[in-house]
């Protein structure tokens, strides 16, 4: 048996963080997403550069089934540089803009909440630094600070999970109570909502349970592949693109996510027969399609492992390598909170089995310095007017 490296230990803390900070979290999302502003509320854009991108992007399904809005995610260079100028004029705060920043001094996501105020939306962060730069820009701040890790996890700088899986917490709450504030959500279903986050905790153990084994079985069997593929749609798409960001954090490989349908248009064509590839599913819309594209891609011999619930029709695929099962029952909009664990397990293992440092030990011209030193992810140059 392996030891649990850092980031095992990072991943095997978050069912007991979910416990720890749900209750927190729902009270700060009814103290800021009000009544009246649920009400001026006509369309939702979600913004955020790496996890906290992501997080909004698996939001999407949530916000449009359960609070009943069109709900548009972007990077927060394409919402701050492209879109802010050009959005919808159906009043002043009828825009409601979510931008995510743990740290909340990110720069192109406090560029996007600065502009997103001038533009008269209305400007909500989502951070866990209320006062950083972004809470400094927002109108109102939902705080997602996560709980202090163990003593002796603390000090280490390990892939992030743990403030991703809060700011998806925090999002969806944010669609149930703009939701039952627009009657869109009986005052129960709502509630019943909130529980079911809250029962996430104890799927969230069982998922690490059920998937740890195979995905170590996984890294060490494809020891010798250096690139690696996820794919997932709809709420998981997010899913894909997290759990290729970990690879690529955690072990350094060249790891890309691809939307399912689109890999059988393009990663199809791809020269390397024998690349990884994990198709993510929730038992959900997909499941029918990554049902034929796992046919498709062991037929042209890419290796295969699925994510996907317990008993469901995908884990059951006979010809996937292998199965990293999520517990069930959890509905597709808050699947992610599950099918981001198995692809972050499979990276620990991957940097575990390699010897490899976390983010390249910031070596080579990097530096720890403002995440990541030359790169200026929270001092580069902010534009400060909206373009038209």
């Amino acid at each position: 048996m392996m030891e649990r490296s850092p980031l095992h230990q990072q991943i095997d803390t978050l069912p007991e963080m979910v416990e720890t900070m749900i209750d927190g979290l729902v009270t700060a999302v009814r103290h800021t997403i009000t009544p009246t502003l649920s009400q001026k509320v006509t369309r939702i854009f979600t913004t955020g550069c790496g996890d906290s991108y992501f997080a909004p992007l698996n939001a999407e399904l949530a916000f449009e089934q359960l609070a009943g809005l069109p709900c548009e995610p972007m990077t927060a260079m394409q919402f701050a540089r492209y879109a802010v100028g050009f959005l919808p004029e159906t009043g002043r705060g009828s825009n409601l803009v979510l931008a995510v920043s743990v740290s909340g001094s990110v720069s192109r996501t406090v560029e996007a909440m600065n502009l997103a105020r001038q533009a008269g939306t209305t400007a909500v962060a989502l951070t866990g630094n209320p006062r950083g730069a972004l809470a400094d820009a927002a109108e109102l701040v939902v705080k997602t600070a996560v709980p202090p890790l163990p003593a002796e996890l603390r000090g280490l700088i390990v892939p992030g999970t743990r403030s991703y899986v809060a700011s998806q917490l925090a999002l969806y709450l944010c669609a149930i109570q703009l939701g039952e504030h627009r009657s869109h959500l009986t005052k129960a279903a709502a509630n019943k909502l909130r529980r079911e986050l809250a029962r996430t905790a104890n799927l969230m153990a069982q998922t690490i349970a059920l998937s740890d084994a195979a995905t170590r079985q996984a890294a060490q069997a494809w020891l010798d592949a250096d690139q690696f593929v996820f794919c997932g749609a709809g709420p998981n798409y997010g899913t894909a693109l997290f759990s290729a960001a970990k690879i690529l954090e955690a072990s350094g490989d060249t790891a890309v996510a691809q939307d399912t349908e689109e890999w059988a248009h393009l990663q199809y064509f791809g020269r390397q027969v024998n690349t990884p590839t994990v198709f993510i599913g929730a038992g959900g819309w997909d499941e029918n399609r990554a049902l034929e594209l796992v046919t498709a891609a062991k037929t042209i011999g890419r290796r295969v492992a699925v994510i996907a619930p317990q008993g469901s029709q995908l884990a059951a695929h006979p010809e996937a390598d292998f199965v990293w099962e999520t517990a069930v029952p959890t509905r597709e909009c808050f699947s992610p909170l599950l099918t981001c664990l198995p692809g972050t397990l499979f990276a620990a293992y991957r940097a575990q089995l390699l010897g490899e440092p976390y983010f390249r030990g910031f070596g080579g011209g990097r530096s720890v310095e403002g995440g990541g030193g030359i790169s200026r992810i929270r001092d580069s140059h902010q534009i400060s007017e909206v373009r038209r």
